[in-house]
Order: structure tokens, then C-alpha cells, then sequence
């Protein structure tokens, strides 16, 4: 063989770290095998895979492409020792998730407490991203499920849509607004706002959104969660654009008059981001189906 699994762990590190001594550390291994290693490797290649420079070490183009087939490789061994580690004391394994702001507030608590009630020995790491660095986690394997919203690009990723909602605009009842049956996102910016935090997935897409009309939002104040944002709009405090599902849970516990969006953009497919579904472990599969069909009830409910 050209390299073993020392050999791939170790480059997958050297690209991380820009550093061959602590990549050297990292592994357990001294700083002479570890560049011993490099140089086999790039002999039996017969091409170089890395560059020291001043700021540390920085990968060929080579090196790039080795680096892509090292992580999926590793990606592969993990799958196949959590797949078999089923047979042995039940299934352990970690998934790692990338998601949107709604999907992380909204409906992903109560779809990972029943799967993770049904495999006590599985992990998850949960983290908010914007689409785009969805997309890129799943691509470079540092995620193994993503949820996003809205249009996205394939990428060569496998795309499995699972619901639709829409963004629509909540006020509280005495608001001008509210007696409304619809209103174009234009028609709400003159009007004092609510919004997310600045790094959530939906602030950044308005954000974009009314960048591109050349005006402003009136952002009155900004919150952590889509029960603040509706308890700020019930006392007044300003109108906010949100997901129908948030402004629909929501509603039956406070007084709010929700008003359709009349934009193109409004509807959003909600969708899971793998590389390819069919190699993630048996237990993320599980956790896939458990997404698709925890909409499903929610839609007959």
C-alpha cells in the first residue's frame, strides 16, 4: 500500500494545524517520524503534498486533492466501526448536525429527544450555521446531516426535502399592521422591527434581502429566540418577520395577528444535506428517517 491510517490521520492534522510538530504531537509521534512519513509518502507519489513556509505549512495542489480523499476515507472507517459496533452492546456512534436557526429552536429539540431515547449510546453534536457553511460542512465531512432552508445549490450533495414552510410577518393585535390578510416585505420596513441575532441564519437572509433594495431594517431590538421575538412583538415593541410554524406554536399562548408575506422567497423548502445517505452509519439513517417522518405527524396533526 502507498499509506496507512497513521499516514492519513497524520496529513488530515498537517492541513488542520499548519504545523508538522504539533500535528506530530496531535498523533503521538515524534517529530522525526512523523516528517519521515511526509517525505515517503510524497516519494512514492513522486510529487510533493506539502510547502513549509515562514507562516508554517501549506498544502500543494496535490496535497489538496490527497487531503479530500484522506478525510473521506477516515469518514468511511468511522462509518464502518460505528455500523459494526451495533452487534456489539447495541449502537454507539456520534453524529454531528449543521442546521438553521429554525430548525435548531424548533423542531430539532423534540425530533433528538425521541431518537436519542431510542439509542442511549449515541452522541450528537448539534451546531447553528447559515446555509452556506451547511453546505461546506457537509462537503468537507465536518458534518454528517444538514438541515437548511430554502434554494440551495446540489454541489454533488443528495438533497431529500422534507417540509415546507413559509416566513410570514407577526404583529401584535392592536398593531396598524395587523388587521392586514397580506403585505409585501417592502411594506413592513418602514415599521419598527424585531430581529435575531446578528450570526442567525434568517437575520442574515432579510438582511440580504433589503440590501439588495438599498434601504434598511429598523431594528428595534434584537433576540436570542423566536418566543422572545414574539413576546416583544405582543407588548408592541415592534413587528418581526418569522417561520409560520414559530408564529403558529406561539400564537396560541399570546396575543398575536400573523399576516401572510406576499413574497416569492416566502415559501422555504426545508431539506437534509448529506454527501450520500446510503454510507452514512445505520444509526444517522435512523436519525434521517426520524426527521421525515416527525414532519409527517406534525402535518397530519
Amino acid at each position: 500500500m502507498l499509506f496507512d491510517l497513521t499516514d492519513l490521520r497524520l496529513f488530515i492534522y498537517i492541513a488542520e494545524l499548519k504545523s508538522l510538530t504539533r500535528s506530530a504531537e496531535r498523533i503521538h509521534m515524534s517529530l522525526a517520524a512523523a516528517s519521515s512519513r511526509v517525505k515517503e509518502l510524497e516519494a512514492r507519489f513522486g510529487m510533493r503534498l506539502i510547502y513549509r513556509e515562514n507562516k508554517g505549512i501549506c498544502l500543494s495542489p496535490a496535497g489538496e486533492t490527497f487531503l479530500h480523499h484522506a478525510q473521506q476515507f477516515m469518514q468511511q472507517v468511522e462509518r464502518l466501526t460505528s455500523d459494526l459496533q451495533q452487534y456489539n452492546n447495541g449502537i454507539k456512534g456520534h453524529i454531528r448536525i449543521f442546521a438553521n436557526t429554525t430548525a435548531v429552536t424548533e423542531f430539532m429539540p423534540e425530533v433528538l429527544g425521541a431518537f436519542l431515547a431510542k439509542y442511549p449510546h449515541v452522541n450528537i453534536s448539534l451546531e447553528e450555521r447559515l446555509n452556506q457553511g451547511i453546505l461546506r460542512g457537509i462537503l468537507e465531512g465536518t458534518a454528517d446531516i444538514g438541515i437548511v432552508a430554502g434554494p440551495i445549490h446540489n454541489q454533488g450533495l443528495e438533497i431529500i426535502n422534507f417540509s415546507t414552510d413559509r416566513l410570514v410577518l407577526v404583529t401584535a393585535v392592536n398593531h396598524p399592521l395587523a388587521a392586514t390578510e397580506h403585505i409585501t416585505f417592502a411594506e413592513t420596513i418602514p415599521y419598527e422591527q424585531i430581529g435575531l441575532y446578528e450570526g442567525s441564519s434568517l437575520q442574515h437572509f432579510l438582511n440580504q434581502i433589503v440590501s439588495e433594495s438599498g434601504k434598511a431594517l429598523r431594528l428595534r431590538i434584537q433576540v436570542r429566540s423566536f418566543e422572545a421575538m414574539c413576546r416583544m412583538v405582543e407588548t408592541n415593541v415592534g413587528i418581526a418577520v418569522m417561520p409560520q410554524s414559530a408564529a403558529l406554536r406561539h400564537s396560541h399562548t399570546m396575543q398575536l395577528s400573523i399576516v401572510e408575506l406576499d413574497e416569492p422567497w416566502a415559501v422555504r423548502e426545508r431539506s437534509i444535506v448529506v454527501q450520500k445517505l446510503d454510507i452514512l452509519p445505520l444509526y444517522a439513517r435512523e436519525l434521517v428517517d426520524f426527521i421525515q417522518a416527525s414532519t409527517l405527524s406534525r402535518n397530519v396533526s
